[in-house]
């Protein structure tokens, strides 16, 4: 069982989501790349997610209780305390990233009460302070990831902003993790699932999602996902 809920006003800037996960059968469930970070609490403890550029199988076994924080696109800047990029495809424990030792033994609860009121209350606060100590996030970010979204290439985007190719490559690696075409990738990727979830035909996915063709789509949705769309809608 899965369900989400929007943030409060505080984080609503910078975090897209709240969610729990509850394990209802032992299973492997497929992550699929998103352009987004997740603090994640599980079993083991607290944990970072992503951004990853490819699937990650993830192991759920009956009664485990996952919560996470999932920060928008762009939005994590030095929340960490480490460049994004070099977490990208890992799955770290937040004990290991010692540049943030506060944060780590601020969120370092390691069995959060999925029967509590409000089990992430005092998580959230822990965000928030954290947030408050960093700088905001690149002002360009979101203009990179809505020209990238848009299906511009690289050079009329970096042109938009009035920044060189190579000066848009270092800032979208330093907010997303990617550089900019892994970033439209993945970007790309995001919408045709939404395209094909809301009923789409796979045809007509490819033209509004911005692919050259169906087997554009097909081969992509493959690179990303080690699947097929079919297998993403329906699991198998």
């Amino acid at each position: 069982m899965y369900a989400e809920w929007a943030p409060e006003r505080d984080l609503a800037g910078r975090v897209a989501c709240l969610w729990r996960r509850v394990g209802e059968r032992e299973g492997t469930l497929l992550v699929v790349p998103d352009g987004c970070v997740d603090l994640i609490w599980g079993p083991g403890g607290p944990f970072v997610a992503g951004p990853d550029t490819g699937p990650v199988p993830s192991r759920v076994r009956p009664g485990d209780v996952l919560f996470g924080i999932r920060f928008r696109p762009g939005a994590v800047g030095e929340f960490f305390g480490v460049p994004l990029q070099d977490l990208r495809d890992q799955r770290v424990p937040l004990t290991d990233l010692g540049t943030v030792p506060s944060l780590a033994g601020a969120l370092d609860v390691p069995d959060l009460d999925p029967e509590a009121a409000d089990p992430l209350a005092a998580v959230r606060a822990a965000v928030v302070a954290r947030l408050r100590q960093i700088p905001a996030p690149d002002p360009a970010a979101p203009a990179i990831l809505a020209g990238l979204r848009a299906g511009r290439g690289v050079r009329e985007v970096a042109w938009q902003l009035g920044l060189s190719e190579r000066h848009l490559h270092r800032r979208t690696v330093a907010s997303f993790g990617y550089a900019p075409k892994t970033l439209q990738r993945v970007a790309r990727f995001q919408r045709a699932l939404r395209l094909a979830r809301s009923g789409v035909a796979a045809a007509d996915v490819a033209v509004a999602a911005g692919y050259a063709d169906q087997a554009h789509l097909s081969h992509d949705v493959k690179r990303l996902s080690g699947v097929t769309l079919r297998h993403l809608l329906h699991g198998g």
